[in-house]
């Protein structure tokens, strides 16, 4: 004969829960899935093939905690034009509300910037070179690959500025692209943003604006063109950039600009406590 009373055939005596009959539950140990370090956190499978579609790796190194900021600028400076979806671009508009951030953020202590990319619109490589050399803290670029055209500006903002021994740099004179207007005011105006650029590069560089000039019109280097090609020590000899060197080389010094820095802010407030005990 079953018991109907709602216990289910089992003795009175026992109880469906380990806590009434005075036990304790212990905690399941979970799993660490194969190929994740115990205690790392491993990624859902949407973001396993998120990064396997855009890294061609299932797991991607964690974020490192850095006081130093790494921007690149890769591809083509893109500025007021749009430029076609196959081109790999850097949008000026993205870049400056990036300087701006690293400025106001005291977390973050110096700027690394990376550059491997073809030039692009002046304007929008003037602004971002701008706003490099007005910032306080320490900088350094890292030349990679290529740093053409209006990319050396924005290379030779910073305050340390190395390239890599087989990067190339490319200084040639500037050029009108689209619909331009054969008159006289047209080519003024190309002289003048010419100028511009000159001038920045001879004020933040070693060379004088009479031999980057020199080297904009230098015949005989480009096939069908006009201009010069420079390989590493080269620019490095000629006085645009401060040394070969790799990634290694760039955080070293930034790391010790930044320390310096540090230095020179402990040595400023000592002797604004001194001059406040003076008076």
């Amino acid at each position: 004969m079953s018991d109907r009373c709602g216990t289910g055939g089992r003795p009175s005596g026992l109880s469906d829960s380990p806590l009434e009959a005075g036990g304790e539950i212990s905690p399941v140990p979970e799993k660490t899935p194969p190929g994740v370090a115990p205690g790392e956190a491993s990624q859902s499978p949407e973001d396993s093939a998120a990064s396997l579609k855009q890294l061609g790796e299932m797991r991607t190194p964690p974020p490192p905690q850095s006081n130093i900021h790494v921007m690149t600028i890769i591809g083509q400076i893109e500025g007021h034009v749009v430029l076609p979806p196959q081109n790999k671009t850097t949008k000026y508009e993205h870049v400056i509300p990036q300087l701006v951030a690293v400025e106001q953020n005291p977390a973050i202590e110096g700027l690394l910037v990376i550059l491997n990319t073809v030039g692009g619109d002046v304007e929008a490589g003037l602004a971002i070179a701008e706003m490099i050399e007005s910032m306080s803290k320490p900088s350094a670029s890292l030349v990679l690959g290529g740093g053409h055209s209006i990319a050396l500006p924005v290379a030779v903002s910073c305050q340390y500025r190395l390239i890599a021994s087989t990067a190339t740099v490319t200084v040639h004179p500037l050029r009108l692209s689209g619909l331009v207007i054969g008159v006289p005011q047209t080519y003024e105006y190309l002289e003048k943003m010419q100028d511009r650029v000159i001038k920045f590069v001879a004020e933040h560089t070693r060379i004088s604006p009479e031999k980057f000039r020199e080297l904009m019109f230098r015949t005989g280097e480009l096939v069908r063109d006009v201009g010069t090609v420079l390989v590493g020590s080269d620019a490095v000899n000629l006085g645009l950039m401060d040394a070969v060197g790799g990634l290694s080389d760039a955080l070293a010094a930034l790391n010790r600009m930044i320390e310096e820095r540090r230095v020179g802010a402990g040595e400023r407030q000592v002797a604004g406590g001194e001059a406040v005990r003076l008076q």
